[in-house]
This record gives structure tokens, sequence and C-alpha cells, in this order.
């Protein structure tokens, strides 16, 4: 529990500022509403049991996952544009900014190493490929998100880190240096420039690197430029404040919420298929990008499960939605851009 990859707990004046914060008491972050580890009519030893025993078809594709390498560093930095790596990791360009989110390059979503590897196809882009980049922006602090191989990496690329509360202590255990990070709690605000703001939001998850729970804040993110808003969703279960960001915030040009990785037994801290159109039309979304699937398994359904059952429960709306196969361009004021259903060519 030494190793570097497990981080670091806030101490001194880092913890005696989250002691300060509404959203910590009894020694942890708390969720706006009760959040139980499991779901009703759920013990951990069945989740075990089921998990170990029962069979689980498809969890990984049979074939490569399709994909295209785009010269991240040729992109004209005055194009406002995204590209997805899988899973929960994409860049963006907004207003002359360069943008990262959850970079995870390793090939490992696990402190183990070899036990929860990507599926091939999605291992096309490394550190290098990248430019400098203005702001890093982390939802939370679960390796599937924070990947400390990756963290390292890019320091001397990253001008800032946007995290929740705690989870600067990780990043300067790995060499970040306190200029570089910009911790917050929930609904501060960071200015990323004349043009662009960053609304630092609720979500309903958990955080932890060990096998203590909440002692660093979950974020979403809500970016707003003076002609787009959009949503980082970060890992979240349902719950009242998708609502609240949409009557704050609404209409959001476009919405990126976890689509995968999902269980009934965890469905306080994951979306379920059919409630992620519901969260969707909450924050008033034009268009839904669904991430956190086609990289990893970290769940027990079909690894295509929740691009099919999103591009079905979607036509019940009118949002667009957004699917690129990693590495493609998501031109981000083109409303019109269709995508394939990349999935489809895939066993």
């Amino acid at each position: 529990m030494r190793n570097s990859i497990f981080g670091k707990s806030p101490s001194g004046e880092r913890l005696e500022q989250i002691k300060q914060s509404p959203n910590y008491t009894d020694g942890a972050f708390q969720n706006l509403s009760e959040t139980p580890q499991l779901a009703e009519g759920f013990t951990m030893g069945g989740v075990l049991y089921d998990y170990l025993f029962t069979k689980k078809p498809r969890l990984k594709p049979k074939g490569n996952i399709p994909s295209v390498h785009t010269d991240i560093k040729a992109i004209a930095p005055n194009e406002a544009v995204l590209v997805w790596f899988g899973h929960s990791s994409y860049y963006m360009q907004l207003e002359g900014l360069r943008i990262l989110v959850d970079p995870v390059f390793s090939g490992n979503a696990s402190p183990i190493p070899g036990t929860t590897k990507s599926f091939k196809g999605t291992e096309l882009y490394t550190e290098a490929d990248f430019p400098e980049i203005d702001y890093l922006f982390i939802s939370h602090d679960h390796y599937d998100h924070l990947d400390y191989k990756t963290m390292k990496a890019l320091q001397s690329k990253v001008k800032h880190v946007v995290c929740g509360l705690g989870v600067g202590a990780h990043l300067e255990s790995w060499g970040y240096t306190e200029e570089q990070l910009l911790e917050n709690d929930w609904h501060d605000t960071v200015s990323m420039g004349a043009s662009v703001t960053a609304h630092v939001l609720p979500t309903r998850h958990f955080s932890g690197r060990t096998f203590s729970r909440n002692y660093t804040l979950w974020c979403s993110y809500l970016l707003e430029t003076p002609t787009m808003k959009i949503y980082i969703g970060g890992d979240s279960g349902y719950d009242t404040h998708f609502k609240m960001i949409g009557e704050r915030f609404g209409p959001i040009d476009l919405a990126i919420l976890e689509n995968g990785q999902y269980n009934k037994a965890w469905r306080y801290i994951h979306l379920l298929p059919e409630e992620l159109p519901v969260a969707a039309q909450d924050l008033q979304a034009k268009r839904l990008f669904p991430v956190h699937s086609g990289k990893f398994v970290l769940g027990n359904h079909p690894w295509d499960e929740p691009l099919k059952k999103i591009s079905e429960n979607i036509k019940a709306t009118n949002i667009g939605l957004v699917t690129p196969k990693i590495g493609e361009v998501v031109q981000l004021t083109d409303t019109t851009q269709t995508f394939k259903a990349w999935w489809a060519d895939v066993e």
C-alpha cells in the first residue's frame, strides 16, 4: 500500500481546508442524497458470487475496437473540437484553450498490473501525442479516471489541473507543484481566461484509491464560453443534481455522461441505461456524448450493450447523439455532424 500508484491522503493545511467544506462531515465527503454502497436487495456476498461464478458473455470484443490516429498537435488552436480516447478520456479545444479530461493511457485501469487491461485497438494514443495542455480536468480519483503513469508522464506538459478537494494530495506526491493545482469544492468557479469559465458541480458517486473511501471530492464540471456550454459529467448515479444543473445552466449544448460499467446493485453511483436519457433531459441537453464504455471491463454487461441501448432509448427524445470512434474529431460547433454505429462492426 506504500506504492506510489495509490497516491496520498490529504493532510496538514489541505486537510484543514477540507474540513471547512459543507460537503464534508463525519470524516468524509457526502453526496447530496443518501447513497448506500449497494442498492436494496443486494449483498456484498451475492455480488461477489455473481462476479466469480455467473457466466457473463461478450464482456470483451473479439476483434479490435475501430479507431483512428488524429494528429492532435496539428489541430488549429482556434478549432472547437473534441477527440475521444475510449472510456472517459477525451481532449477538447475551446476558445483557443487545450483541455484534457481524465486521461488514462497506461492500458490498465487497476493498481494491479494486467487485471483490467484495455481492449485491443484502444491504445493508439500516448502522452507524446499531446501538445501543451492548458487545463487538465480530473473528475475523481478512481483508477479508471486518475492514472498514475499517465499523470506522471504528462506533468511537464500541463499548466493547470482542475480537481476536487483532496485530489491534489495524490498529484503532489507524484511531482505536481502547488502552482499547477486548482482544487475546488462544489459550486466553485475557475476562470480559464477572458472567455471560458469552469463551474465545479456535484455528482453522486464516491472516491478512494485504497480501502478508505470519500477522503477526496468527486466532481462534475460545466464549461461555459460566450457561445457554448459543455457538461463534463464524470461518474454519477441518478439524482436531483442533474435537474438543478439544467435549471441553472440550461440549455446545455453538449452533455458528456457516463454510459457503461453499470449494475443494478450499484445503481446509486452509476447511471443505468434507462436513466441516461432522463439525466440528459434534466440537464436540458441539446446533444449527448455517452462515455465510460468501449475500453475496459468494469461491469458485467456485454461490452457493446451501453451503446446499443442509448441508441434506442434516445429516439424518444429530441437530443442528438454523439458517438465518435476513438480518435475521430468531433466538431463542437457542427450540430449536423453524424456518426457511424462503429460498434456494430465488432463482435
